[in-house]
């Protein structure tokens, strides 16, 4: 009998679970905080480029937030059931259970959830993760878990991620991961240059700072859908019903986020070709402050101005002091004549 509750005396509680993966809290929170950080000083700016300001500053942001918690997720490929299958090992007692299966770049995570939770005297509520990044041993995380006595489910499906299991998951799923965060940190790194770059008069080479982190973000989306296919080697049986995946949130916002990385590259640079003057102003890198001195992009800038030829010049003004000059330099004094009297 419980002396506290459902509490019993001398033993462990519950350990209590945060509602999401503290890798992605803390990547959520420093952007966050960034982001109050630069919305909090946006009063100080004027005019219109208050507004351009706080559109750059919330798009880079995005971008590069979405860049570290992608490589850090377990949703690139997902699948769910709900079946009635068997609570462990050798035991004939069976469970009706919500089995789900979160595959990212790093390992594979397996929840098992009871419907209802309280099933057989027991609290069926498991979040399991088995990993394969940097050098982790998967299956020393398996025989742990054997050891562990975890429940028929989740053994079986990570038995499935194995290097040894003849579905060959193990193979595709590492091969991908490893190669698709590798192409992830490079654009990562493009995402730093390019705002580097774009808080500088160098803004072509920002524009293409920004293509290519976008580039090496579809590329990364390539390699890993021609390596994961969709449909596994062998089925995933659970209890009753077959586990399916399909491509996860970690996939499509990742997609979602090459794209617009490529649409504003491309537009930025064929902003810089047509109209020049106006990306500059954007990024407040012309003479804005003053409507009298507009740039234009046949005198090569403010900085660098072309000097007009004659005929571009304006006409002459007859200015009587600048001329009297050399004409009273010119003028010669005739010669003295010499009285021959004297």
């Amino acid at each position: 009998m419980a002396a506290f509750g459902h509490t019993f005396p001398f033993y462990p509680g519950p350990k209590p679970t945060f509602p999401m993966d503290t890798t992605l809290a803390i990547i959520i929170t420093i952007f966050l905080t960034a982001l109050v950080t630069f919305i909090i000083i946006l009063p100080g700016i004027r005019g219109k480029m208050r507004l351009f300001w706080l559109f750059r500053v919330v798009t880079s942001l995005f971008i590069g937030a979405v860049l570290l918690a992608v490589n850090f997720s377990s949703e690139w490929s997902v699948g769910q059931v709900s079946t009635n299958t068997s609570y462990k090992a050798f035991s004939s007692q069976w469970i009706s259970a919500d089995v789900g299966l979160h595959v990212g770049l790093g390992g594979v995570n397996i929840t098992l959830t009871g419907t209802p939770v309280q099933q057989l005297n027991e609290t069926i509520n498991y979040n399991e993760e088995f990993t394969w990044r940097l050098g982790a041993r998967y299956a020393e995380e398996y025989a742990r878990a054997l050891e562990k006595g975890l429940p028929d489910p989740v053994l079986y499906l990570a038995e499935k991620f194995t290097p040894t299991s003849p579905c060959g998951l193990h193979g595709q799923y590492r091969l991908a991961g490893h190669y698709t965060s590798a192409i992830l940190w490079v654009a990562f790194l493009c995402w730093l240059l390019a705002n580097v770059m774009l808080s500088i008069p160098v803004l072509v080479y920002g524009c293409h700072m920004l293509l290519a982190t976008g580039i090496f973000q579809l590329l990364g989306l390539i390699f890993f859908s021609m390596a994961t296919p969709l449909i596994p080697p062998c089925p995933l049986r659970m209890g009753t019903a077959v586990l399916h995946f399909h491509r996860g949130p970690a996939f499509w916002i990742t997609l979602a986020t090459g794209l617009l990385c490529v649409l504003l590259g491309l537009a930025m640079v064929v902003a810089h070709r047509t109209k020049p003057h106006r990306l500059k102003a954007f990024f407040n890198q012309s003479a804005g402050e003053n409507p009298g001195l507009e740039w234009n992009p046949e005198e090569g800038g403010l900085l660098s101005p072309r000097y007009r030829s004659t005929a571009e010049s304006p006409e002459s003004q007859d200015i009587p002091l600048s001329e009297a000059s050399p004409q009273a330099c010119c003028k010669e004094e005739p010669p003295r004549m010499t009285d021959p009297a004297l």
